[in-house]
């Protein structure tokens, strides 16, 4: 029987790439015009990367998937430590990469470059990151862990759905991700399964 967190942590995954991926498509057809990007959207798109995937998806993996993985098996330590390195400088990374969004939304043109460069650069860490997660660690996840470690995991992973994914946002967040929604290109979409 697959066990919901393999699930729930896949679709989290699928929508967090779709809307990554949608960020360079946005600012190459703003540059494409000669525009200026909406940069309400990119804002509440990186805020909500802040609030969701760093604090709470992460948190999970950290605090809660890995430490089982490590407890049943010797495998993938040094996988694990990196992964765990790259949660922890999560908030730095999305930080910077929201202030270079301020200094091209405050300074204009001269910005601009920077802020692509850095976008294009964070979306590429992301995919490998969930990439390496859902190639390495998932399965091994699947063969090690018992049916209590899983029963803990979903518990924890249902409890905390990603509103990307198709659930209700909570009420506070409900303009932000109508806004991110309305803000990604059709063809991409987000919210499906993977």
């Amino acid at each position: 029987m697959p066990h919901p967190t393999l699930r729930i942590i896949r679709e989290e995954h699928a929508a967090l790439a779709a809307m990554l991926r949608s960020i360079p498509l946005l600012l190459a057809e703003h540059r494409r015009r000669g525009t200026l990007p909406d940069f309400a959207a990119l804002r509440a798109m990186l805020f909500y990367v802040d609030e969701f995937p760093e604090q709470r998806h992460h948190r999970l993996e950290s605090q809660l998937l890995f430490p089982k993985l490590r407890a049943r098996t010797p495998l993938a330590r040094e996988l694990l430590d990196r992964l765990d390195a790259d949660h922890a400088c999560g908030e730095r990374r999305i930080r910077d990469l929201e202030h270079a969004l301020l200094a091209f939304e405050m300074l204009g043109e001269s910005r601009r470059e920077a802020f692509e460069r850095d976008a294009q650069r964070y979306v590429e860490f992301y995919l490998a990151h969930m990439g390496v997660e859902e190639q390495e660690i998932l399965p091994l996840a699947r063969r090690t862990l018992t049916d209590a470690d899983w029963a803990e995991l979903d518990e924890a992973f249902a409890a905390n759905r990603d509103p990307l994914t198709g659930h209700a946002p909570e009420a506070d967040y409900r303009a932000m991700f109508t806004r991110i929604v309305n803000a990604v290109p059709a063809p991409i979409g987000l919210g499906a399964t993977a």
